[in-house]
């Protein structure tokens, strides 16, 4: 019986001891404070840049701003969805509401070149000083300006760049106001329509809806 008691007993000193804790717990616990501060900094300083934030954040942690330890841009998306659920729930709600509305009012006037809704206004992320994101699809770039001229819409032209594949591509963009909100088009060619789009070589695939996907949200915002 002693000799059983005994084998017992060495038994669960190398098998029954406490679990270790994963190696990386410290890790993921800087990356969840983290992505927690860029949302906040999304949230309340309307920062709509995944890589400013988490830089910012990193930095107002005390904490390396390498990759490894920032967190995805996912994860910036789940703690900002929880900041706004607890600190500005119904004021969130109303504000998503709005741009979605603006949304659907500029979609419809750019109905010709087939606008897709695009960013935080679709994901519903929006922060306290978010754009509505438009892509518009052509043949020909210059009509878009064309459109807006003729309609003595006031606007603002840029360039941005977007990857398709390994290719990077200058497009242009043309910036308008509605009731104090920014609208920013993007014109793409109609061939854009087929492959998927990004904002940076690593990045996730740009999300779009076109009108009728975002008339249904805004039914439901």
């Amino acid at each position: 019986m002693a000799l059983r008691a005994a084998s017992a007993e060495k038994r669960c000193v190398t098998s029954c001891s406490e679990p270790t804790m994963p190696r990386d717990t410290g890790r993921n616990d800087r990356r969840s404070r983290i992505a927690y501060l860029a949302a906040r900094l999304m949230a309340e300083d309307g920062i709509e840049d995944y890589a400013l934030a988490k830089r910012k954040a990193a930095r107002q942690a005390g904490m390396p701003e390498t990759r490894r330890e920032l967190p995805t841009n996912e994860e910036v998306d789940e703690a900002f969805r929880t900041y706004q659920q607890i600190y500005h729930h119904e004021e969130h709600r109303n504000r998503l509401r709005v741009l979605r509305e603006t949304a659907v009012r500029a979609m419809r006037e750019l109905a010709r070149f087939n606008p897709h809704l695009t960013g935080s206004v679709l994901n519903g992320n929006a922060g306290k000083y978010a754009d509505v994101n438009l892509q518009l699809f052509t043949d020909n770039e210059k009509t878009v300006e064309l459109h807006l001229i003729d309609r003595r819409i006031p606007y603002q032209s840029a360039q941005s760049r977007l990857y398709s594949g390994e290719e990077m591509r200058t497009v242009p963009v043309y910036t308008l106001s509605d009731h104090g909100t920014d609208i920013e088009l993007t014109v793409l060619s109609t061939l854009d329509l087929r492959s998927p789009l990004r904002t940076s070589p690593e990045g996730k695939n740009i999300e779009r809806a076109k009108l009728p996907a975002v008339e249904q949200l805004l039914a439901e915002t």
